[in-house]
């Protein structure tokens, strides 16, 4: 399956919503839905509610974070927000601010 790329140089301003797994690279500011994955890479900033499938962030992402599956916050992330999933892993080296609520 395709990903749809916010390259690092592009910022959204607004409500963003794919089919498709994402990868942000830039900033998004306001609300992010995929029906599939998100990965926020290491520089991309994601000011805005997340919700979406699988989820690896290694950048910075102010807002919830929703996840039909885990969430994966890398070493360098930092995550202020809460995260809902139904499981979650935070790398040595990761920052997050929030509370987690899991769905067993």
């Amino acid at each position: 399956m395709a990903s749809t790329v916010i390259g690092a140089g592009i910022t959204i301003d607004g409500d963003l919503t794919t089919d498709d797994d994402v990868v942000i690279q830039g900033t998004v500011r306001g609300k992010l839905t995929a029906k599939d994955g998100v990965v926020v890479e290491q520089g991309g900033v994601v000011e805005a509610d997340i919700a979406g499938g699988a989820m690896s962030i290694a950048g910075a992402v102010t807002g919830n974070v929703s996840s039909t599956d885990r969430v994966d916050l890398q070493s360098g992330a930092k995550v202020v927000g809460n995260v809902r999933a139904t499981r979650i892993t935070i790398a040595d080296g990761a920052q997050f601010k929030g509370n987690v609520d899991m769905d067993v």
